[in-house]
């Protein structure tokens, strides 16, 4: 066949494939749930009074596609993501394609599609911006669209209970209010792009190690006031299609089949109208988890599919019970939009759009924790500069699981080596490039930090010496230490010792020590900065971004000053004897306790009411700007706080203003409470006043005998600040 005649046959086709699919279409666009108009609740009610029983059964748990339960089938129209819910065609309802982004979209190099890697969720949180934290759902929630996926499964908010989480990275640090914030605007940005969002994992799941046996075991109260609010504040913002129940047991039960958890909590005093999905293979039961509020179980049917139907006509699960469950996931539909704005796969994605707001975002993440002058580096001053470690030559680290997104052109240190999972990824971007874009007129030479001794003598003969450090952690396993890795602090050591003009860039997933500190003249934390990282971490450097990266995790000086000086289910003797940098789970363990006795008093609420000293407190970053606050007020009947604040430097920055309350000394809390914050924009010499709303939650104890929030009488002591341990402003007033 010629090629005239070859586009004539496929033309003549496509038109019979169209009016084929006209005389499909027509009748179920006339159909009353497909009426856009209509209320989501509704419309899921006029599908459900369709469905056969066989229908309703297979809306409620994942095909277990091969790659996930061998031997599965895997469907034509199977989008190659982390799980398919088949449809109902004949009703219009499409098959449900989940996708892995926490981060980015995972596996889409398998597809030959193109994923931006965007910051770790701890990076974005470090900039306190929720216009950024909503962006960084938009870039997931449009290329998710533009690759023919229906849902995100991201949306992870557990709180750093134990800053040696090997999923750290994935959430948003260790206070409720700012993690709860910041990924309830990034699921409102993957939502206003027609793609259902989730929040996940509910819920105290804050440590990997026996993450599928644990019992994480906490008050009511406690869980209520940190862990519970942060999810509770996600939702009410975030609004998302579904919750992702945990592996973990929490109080003795599974999370996946907890009442308490999923009935009385989410579903009764929150009122969550999505539905609840397992984490994949976080499915225990079939009767006890159906009738505690799970509504769908991933990626298989084992006990979500006969069985359940067995339990609905033996009568042992009602119908109304298995109806709600296919509710939660219609109405989820329809709200999202992925029935009225069905996903429009492309064959290419805008990989410069994606470039180009991860490293706004990285740019606004980064934080600087010390700088004796050195920076931003004065061009005119330095003509040589000694580039050490951390693969800084071709890239940077990104973490690792089901975040991992694939790297354009292969794993930068290892192009040609398929990736496993488990193995340290490093994308494209390397400083070392950027830094010599930025210093044209300087010498800048590459050393692999390999060995001490010969990166020390590089760092001799130059003016300045910039060492990366990184640290690799992932999915199913804990950093049994805080300190870096792989001889990390001996090479910063050594070269510190060789050059006093010695800069530290650390991409992390975690906070980690630094016994070198005070031998360093600057020290960047940078995290896991995504697919632009290379950029902005020079931008920085070289001052053409000003740092307005604050910290949304504590750092410690050592694990002796944590509530728990080792990871539960590590022996402390193997987190002190020389450990790995990250240590996978073993998945054989038997079930075992994590009691956090500490209650709510984690993070900078525990360094407080110990009265430790951490090595960098919570909200700390600096700028090549100062600040100044002066007169402070605050508003008792509409619980807002209003203050003025400068740029008393020599350049414009950004300062993020945060507010923090005391409760009233009846409470016999020794802590203060993140309340609120502010990013505001400054050029050097201006002044603006800011008005501030306080957030309700952030000020109320949980009564479990009233089972409510409550707000205790007395004086509340307000304070502002530049962080959680340098505020100057206070006041006391009561504002209850």
């Amino acid at each position: 066949m010629n090629s005239h005649s070859l586009a004539v046959a496929l033309a003549l086709a496509l038109i019979a494939h169209g009016a084929c699919f006209a005389q499909q279409a027509t009748p179920l666009m006339s159909q009353p749930w497909m009426n856009p108009s209509l209320a989501p609740d509704l419309r899921a009610d006029l599908v459900l009074k369709q469905l056969t029983l066989d229908e309703k059964i297979q809306l409620v748990h994942g095909i277990g596609w091969g790659p996930l339960v061998p031997g599965s089938p895997v469907p034509p129209d199977n989008n190659g993501g982390a799980g398919e819910v088949l449809g109902i065609p004949r009703l219009g309802i499409p098959s449900l394609q989940q996708a892995d982004s926490a981060v980015g979209i995972r596996m889409a190099a398998q597809q030959s599609r193109y994923a931006t890697l965007l910051p770790s969720v701890l990076a974005a949180a470090s900039s306190w911006d929720t216009e950024a934290a909503h962006l960084y759902g938009d870039v997931i929630g449009r290329e998710l669209r533009a690759q023919g996926f229906h849902q995100s499964i991201g949306g992870g908010v557990n709180l750093a209970r134990d800053p040696r989480n090997g999923r750290l990275f994935e959430y948003a640090g260790e206070d409720p209010v700012l993690a709860g914030v910041t990924v309830g605007h990034v699921i409102r940005g993957v939502q206003d792009n027609h793609i259902m969002g989730d929040i996940k994992h509910y819920a105290l799941n804050d440590q990997e190690t026996g993450r599928t046996v644990v019992d994480a075991r906490v008050s009511k109260k406690a869980a209520r006031e940190s862990d519970l609010l942060a999810f509770e504040l996600g939702i009410r913002i975030g609004q998302p299609s579904s919750v992702m129940c945990s592996y973990n047991k929490v109080m003795g039960d599974w999370a996946c089949e907890n009442d308490w958890l999923l009935n009385h909590v989410l579903k009764g005093a929150w009122h969550f109208p999505g539905f609840v999905v397992s984490d994949w293979d976080g499915t225990h039961s079939t009767e006890k988890a159906a009738m505690a509020g799970l509504d769908m179980q991933m990626p298989g049917e084992e006990y979500f599919g006969e069985a359940l139907k067995q339990a609905v006509t033996a009568g042992r699960v009602p119908l109304r019970r298995l109806d709600d469950m296919v509710h939660r996931l219609l109405r989820s539909m329809f709200s999202a939009g992925v029935i009225d704005h069905p996903p429009m796969p492309r064959s290419v994605i805008d990989p410069f759009r994606g470039l180009e707001d991860a490293q706004h975002i990285a740019e606004e993440s980064i934080v600087l924790l010390k700088n004796d002058g050195t920076l931003p580096l004065n061009l005119g001053a330095v003509h040589s500069i000694a580039v050490i470690g951390a693969h800084a030559d071709v890239g940077v680290l990104s973490g690792g699981g089901s975040a991992q997104v694939d790297a354009p052109g292969g794993n930068a240190i290892s192009p040609a080596t398929p990736t496993r999972w488990g193995e340290a990824v490093y994308f494209p971007s390397p400083p070392l490039r950027y830094i010599r874009e930025h210093a044209r007129g300087a010498v800048v030479q590459f050393n692999d930090g390999t060995n001490a001794s010969a990166a020390a003598a590089l760092a001799k003969t130059a003016d300045v010496a910039i060492v990366f450090a990184d640290q690799y952690m992932s999915e199913s396993g804990d950093a049994p230490s805080l300190s870096l890795p792989d001889n990390q602090d001996e090479l910063i050591a050594a070269v510190a010792a060789a050059n006093p003009h010695t800069l530290v860039v650390l991409i992390t997933g975690n906070p980690v020590t630094m016994p070198w500190l005070d031998r360093v003249a600057g020290v960047m934390e940078a995290w896991y900065p995504g697919i632009a990282g290379g950029q902005a971490i020079a931008n920085l450097i070289f001052g053409t971004v000003v740092p307005s990266g604050k910290l949304p995790v504590t750092f410690a000086k050592s694990a002796e000053d944590l509530p728990h000086r080792c990871v539960f289910g590590i022996a402390c003797t193997q987190a002190l004897s020389s450990p790995p940098h990250w240590a996978s789970d073993d998945a054989k363990r038997q079930s075992f306790a994590a009691d956090y006795d500490e209650g709510v008093r984690f993070g900078y609420k525990w360094f407080d009411s110990e009265g430790k000293q951490p090595l960098f407190p919570f909200g700390f970053g600096l700028s090549y700007t100062k600040f100044k606050y002066s007169e402070l007020q605050v508003d008792r009947a509409a619980k807002t706080v209003t203050f003025a604040i400068e740029n008393a430097g020599g350049m414009a920055g950004t300062e993020i203003a945060e507010i923090y309350v005391e409760l009233p000394k009846a409470s016999k809390e020794h802590f203060r409470r993140l309340a609120a914050w502010q990013r505001v924009a400054l050029n050097s010499g201006e002044r603006k006043t800011i008005t501030v709303a306080l957030e309700p939650l952030a000020m109320a104890t949980f009564d479990e005998q009233k089972d409510a929030w409550t707000w205790p009488s007395g004086v509340y002591t307000v304070l502002v600040g530049g962080s959680s341990r340098d505020l100057p402003l206070r006041a006391g007033i009561a504002l209850y």
